[in-house]
């Protein structure tokens, strides 16, 4: 029965509803509050909806209930990305990426938060890992030319983005990002 909610509540997550997905997993914590799965995904629904003190709160509860939950450290980590605290982000990620080493989420929000911490070179390198396990996750591709381009990489941006289109024709901030690195390039030329 819990599971069926969880599936329900992840439905509602992935379709935008987090809303009703809260209520859901807010119902099943009243009844269990050792269900781990049910505080990790308030935690990302909470996540979506950038309501952070309460996705941190869901995630450390989650992560008391379970402390090598891989998922929840991911999340936890992911939310201190939002935040800035990429000292504290890194930190997390790297607790994730060590209990399910080279799944493409983790690392990716790995070198997002290490480049962004201001090792730039170390956080395209990881970048890069993420997509090589993964080479055609869209958001994958999109943190790693962001990343480019603010490294005043513009070609490897470019052709990031390109890529990004091809896979995608519609994708907003790949097109939005393609403007940019030809503006940054004339700019810089």
């Amino acid at each position: 029965m819990t599971s069926e909610l969880i599936l329900k509540a992840e439905k509602l997550k992935l379709n935008g509803e987090h809303l009703d997905a809260i209520g859901i997993l807010e119902d099943i914590v009243k009844s269990d509050l050792n269900c781990i799965a049910a505080f990790e995904e308030l935690g990302d629904n909470f996540l979506s909806l950038r309501q952070f003190d309460k996705a941190l709160r869901a995630l450390k509860y989650a992560l008391r209930l379970d402390p090598i939950s891989a998922n929840a450290h991911y999340l936890l980590g992911f939310t201190f990305s939002c935040l800035n605290q990429f000292d504290k982000s890194i930190a997390e990620l790297e607790i994730a990426d060590k209990i399910e080493p080279n799944h493409p989420e983790i690392v990716r929000c790995l070198g997002w938060s290490i480049f962004n911490a201001g090792k730039k070179k170390q956080g395209l390198v990881i970048l890069n890992r993420a997509n090589a396990l993964a080479p055609n996750d869209p958001l994958i591709m999109c943190d790693l030319g962001v990343c480019l381009l603010n490294d005043m990489q513009f070609e490897a941006a470019t052709k990031m983005f390109e890529k990004i289109l091809a896979i995608e024709p519609g994708n907003h901030q790949a097109l939005e990002c393609l403007k940019a690195c030809s503006h940054f390039k004339q700019k810089h030329s």
